[in-house]
């Protein structure tokens, strides 16, 4: 077999399954996935929507892959043909100044399969095979099923904001704003790392649902009450943590108006270049930590393989739709509506 079926983008609001030929390995370190699972992040729904204009056509998209070994190329020592693996998208040197002291997602060299970010894209995992190079591949553990696998990616994201970058801490009381795919990711991590009162905030009552049944101890709908009001009525003396997860400017202003001093705060959520105000002398005497995260590295991808192993995070339960590579489709109306969560490709 020499072809493969491949959901293409070809332009804007133009993507079909066509037949593409197999990626092969080509250099040192390469290796071909036979793909899986593959989780269909908003990132994706943006490029073919056009709402992400960054975009070089053609390309295959897809970036949270999980699957099954078919080749390595010469030098690739870690795996062989038949391991089940997990795969990180943001693939890097090893050498630049900023992979030698641990931030493989700033690499000056750096590629991704299927996603945004750095100049060099390769082909995503809306296929039936994938090529990488073999530093960014994990063992996957047998107890994982491929589709809790898939999320990988995005539960590393999340530990790396929630954990890593704004160091929460046990019986930290902690506000997530926007509580989609991602926001309920950063709200798991916060309530297995120990959070005290764990707000979730949201305009959706479907999204409030899920983060109550998730370990949300209250929940927040801030189109029927003032947000800010609510939370300082739970929290008299205000959030020490606040995660913005939702996108919106609107979001980043709600986040910072909910300080107090001594509030670490995360821009994690809002990807678009729009501005926001603050005022300097209150922001100086508050002593808020600002933080920002985003992207993976390998040491956020091995703490979240540790949570699904270990059993303190099932991803499986932020899935609510599963759709064949041929209904590629019928998948992007879903990703459109708000009556969804995690979305899952099977090619």
């Amino acid at each position: 077999m020499s072809t493969m079926r491949a959901a293409v983008l070809r332009d804007f609001n133009k993507i079909e399954v066509e037949e593409v030929p197999i990626p092969r390995v080509e250099d040192v370190g390469e290796v071909v996935v036979r793909i899986k699972s593959c989780g269909f992040c908003a990132t994706d729904y943006k490029a073919i929507k056009g709402i992400r204009r960054n975009v070089r056509f053609p390309t295959i998209p897809g970036h949270e892959p999980s699957g099954i070994v078919s080749e390595i190329g010469p030098g690739v020592v870690n795996f062989k043909v038949g391991d089940e693996v997990i795969i990180q998208p943001s693939g890097y040197c090893g050498f630049c100044r900023h992979c030698r002291v641990g931030n493989t997602h700033y690499c000056e060299h750096a590629f991704v399969t299927g996603g945004d970010g750095p100049d060099d894209v390769w082909d995503g995992a809306f296929a039936e095979y994938m090529k990488t190079r073999e530093c960014c591949l994990f063992h996957k553990p047998a107890p994982i099923s491929f589709d809790a696998a898939a999320l990988t990616e995005p539960l590393s994201g999340a530990w790396k904001g929630v954990i890593h970058y704004s160091e929460m801490k046990v019986a930290d009381d902690v506000v997530v704003i926007g509580v989609g795919s991602m926001g309920l990711l950063c709200l798991m991590v916060a309530k297995v790392a120990g959070a005290g009162r764990l707000i979730a905030i949201d305009t959706s009552d479907y999204a409030l649902r899920n983060a109550k049944e998730l370990g949300a101890t209250h929940i927040v709908n801030p189109t029927r009450e003032d947000a800010r009001k609510r939370v300082y009525e739970i929290i008299p003396d205000g959030p020490d943590l606040i995660v913005e997860a939702a996108g919106p400017i609107e979001a980043v202003r709600l986040m910072a108006d909910l300080r107090r001093r001594g509030t670490r705060w995360n821009v994690f959520g809002i990807t678009t270049h729009e501005k926001f105000e603050l005022d300097a002398g209150k922001t100086h005497f508050l002593e808020a930590r600002m933080d920002a995260s985003f992207g993976t590295n390998p040491l956020a991808m091995t703490r979240a393989i540790k949570l699904m192993e270990t059993g303190l995070i099932d991803t499986e339960k932020i899935i609510t739709h599963r759709f064949d590579l041929s209904k590629i489709h019928e998948a992007i109306e879903v990703m459109s509506s708000s009556q969804r969560n995690k979305v899952i490709i099977n090619p």
